[in-house]
């Protein structure tokens, strides 16, 4: 813990003892079992895509990322011959 949160937690502790309230203690870690119950009650909240959907969102991102390949790729050709065209010729 870094001076400015420990002044922070100073300062909050001094208030909470001026308003005559109980210092807030540190929460006690849950345990491997109640995390995994979390978890799983979590995912089941999910909307999951279906089958199909999927299938769309993965063609659309193979599409997209082959397209950004290949603009990448043709950039490079382009200053690459470009720069060697222009230091041949510069001569």
């Amino acid at each position: 813990m870094n001076r400015q949160m420990r002044r922070l937690q100073a300062k909050e502790e001094a208030r909470q003892k001026k308003q005559g309230q109980q210092p807030t203690k540190k929460k006690e870690r849950t345990g491997v079992r109640q995390f995994f119950h979390e978890v799983r009650a979590e995912l089941k909240k999910v909307t999951w895509p279906s089958r199909e959907e999927l299938q769309t969102y993965t063609i659309v991102v193979f599409g997209v990322s082959t397209a950004l390949t290949l603009y990448v790729f043709a950039l490079d050709w382009v200053f690459t011959h470009g720069i060697l065209w222009v230091l041949e010729n510069w001569t």
